[in-house]
């Protein structure tokens, strides 16, 4: 029996292209901006509100990609068996936290003594994927309850600490541990809450089965998102429940807003995932009719979210180590032990933020014609299995 062909659902494609074009900003403010080195652009004493919205946007990135990896979960396996579905996960997830671990951390570095490792967003996916393999083989209103649990009550274990403990770092709290009294390793994205995203996502997939209607769907997903954006403002006004600490009134309303809207993003807390997911729905509700060029742009880089995460990284940061060679700097002060704005030598390196966004948008042109061949590549040999790798 011949597999039934799918037409990609161009608003998640759209949403996907969306968020990466944010997250190379960011990236992009990370290496080039010379305040990285200085002070987090979320502090409201130090920052300012264009500072910080250049950061807040890119919020919404790693929400999207869990949720919109579980939904693609859910769509690969209506044309595959639960246990068909449940070995491409465990293989997917597998080969994603192999490339955060080698080919990922490399480019955020361009060291090859890999003395530093991350688990960042590209583990976080594939550790979800790995669970999500045996998640999937409950049933759907339980893959709802579990992922609602995970997501609104793991601010529960906010008051456990246990000093050193690896394994608790890997599951819910952010630290740094040296490793073979060589390896530093960084637990940026702990295991929960992010399951617990990509298996709503998995649950949100069958909204795009053939027997919902894109009406239906968009009031839903309306409805849901604007729940979602009241449940932020209301939780994170009263300041009881949802996130580690408290927003913070200061003198002046940029500084009180800036705390206001940022809550903890390492684990992500309630109110984050709030704030950042219920946009995203409202935008999946009401994006299925969006055209014109923007829109495909978006979609292009969507296409091939994989790809794009890769070479992104490499292109920045050699853009960067060429800047520093023709600076006081030199191309070496660019090879780096642990994350970009650690590196304290960097201080007085960089730009102002108005050419931050000059070498975003540069960066996104030269990377666009190559994702769109790529793209073609992809769909015209969909026979090549590998190519589902990627």
């Amino acid at each position: 029996m011949q597999p039934t062909k799918t037409k990609r659902i161009e608003s998640l494609d759209i949403l996907k292209g969306l968020v990466i074009v944010f997250m190379a900003l960011d990236h992009t403010r990370d290496y080039f901006h010379t305040g990285s080195f200085i002070f987090d652009p979320a502090d409201p004493e130090k920052s300012n509100l264009i500072l910080f919205f250049t950061r807040w946007i890119t919020h919404y990135c790693a929400p999207a990609f869990s949720f919109l990896a579980g939904i693609s979960a859910f769509l690969v396996g209506r044309r595959k068996s639960k246990k068909e579905l449940s070995a491409f996960l465990l293989k997917r997830g597998t080969w994603l936290v192999f490339i955060e671990l080698t080919i990922v951390i490399f480019g955020w570095s361009f060291n090859i003594h890999f003395n530093y490792l991350g688990l960042l967003v590209i583990w976080s996916l594939g550790i979800s994927m790995i669970f999500l393999a045996s998640i999937i083989h409950l049933r759907m209103r339980s893959i709802l309850i579990l992922s609602l649990v995970i997501i609104c009550g793991h601010n529960l274990l906010d008051n456990i600490h246990f000093n050193d403990n690896l394994l608790w770092s890997i599951l819910h709290e952010r630290g740094s541990y040296v490793l073979f009294d060589y390896i530093n390793l960084r637990v940026a994205y702990p295991i929960i809450p992010w399951v617990g995203v990509m298996s709503l996502g998995y649950y949100f997939g069958k909204f795009y089965n053939k027997d919902v209607s894109p009406e239906y769907r968009k009031k839903l997903f309306t409805k849901i998102g604007l729940f979602c954006i009241a449940g932020f403002l209301i939780l994170r006004g009263i300041n009881l429940y949802g996130n580690p600490s408290p927003w913070i009134a200061y003198d002046t309303f940029s500084q009180t807003l800036i705390s206001f809207l940022n809550p903890m993003k390492y684990p992500p807390s309630l109110s984050y995932l709030l704030m950042t997911l219920g946009p995203a729905l409202l935008f999946l509700g009401n994006a299925e009719q969006l055209k014109g060029r923007l829109a495909g742009y978006c979609a292009t880089f969507g296409k091939v979210p994989f790809f794009i995460y890769i070479i992104h990284i490499y292109a920045i940061h050699l853009l960067a180590t060429i800047l520093a060679e023709f600076t006081s700097f030199g191309y070496e002060s660019m090879i780096l032990s642990g994350f970009v704005s650690t590196n304290k030598h960097l201080i007085g390196f960089g730009v102002n933020l108005g050419w931050v966004y000059v070498v975003w948008v540069f960066v996104l042109l030269i990377l666009y014609p190559l994702c769109k061949k790529f793209s073609h590549y992809k769909l015209s040999h969909k026979e090549k299995w590998w190519l589902s790798y990627f």
